[in-house]
């Protein structure tokens, strides 16, 4: 598999649980904080564990990402967090 869908992969999965986590605790700051770490831990050294569009701005700003890439990882982000919605929104 290709390294770069890789990495819009483990972001796309990483924000789906991460968006889950928030919805389904109601926003439980330590079940977010712990998902958050398992993932970062988990998916950090694949992708580096953004899963945030915050964090991809960021990259974008310091060069460590080009332009292509940003639209990737800020594309995978977006579509898991609607992932995680409609995830949401089924079982509730």
């Amino acid at each position: 598999m290709n390294n770069d869908l890789l990495k819009y992969i483990t972001e796309f999965l990483g924000t789906i649980i991460l968006v889950f986590i928030g919805l389904i605790t109601n926003g439980n700051w330590i079940a977010i904080g712990i998902s958050l770490a398992i993932c970062v831990y988990l998916g950090g050294p694949i992708s580096g564990g953004a899963y945030n569009p915050a964090i991809v701005i960021s990259y974008l700003y310091i060069n460590k990402i080009n332009t292509f890439q940003f639209v990737c990882y800020l594309t995978s982000e977006l579509l898991g967090a609607l992932v995680a919605c409609w995830l949401y929104n089924m079982i509730h």
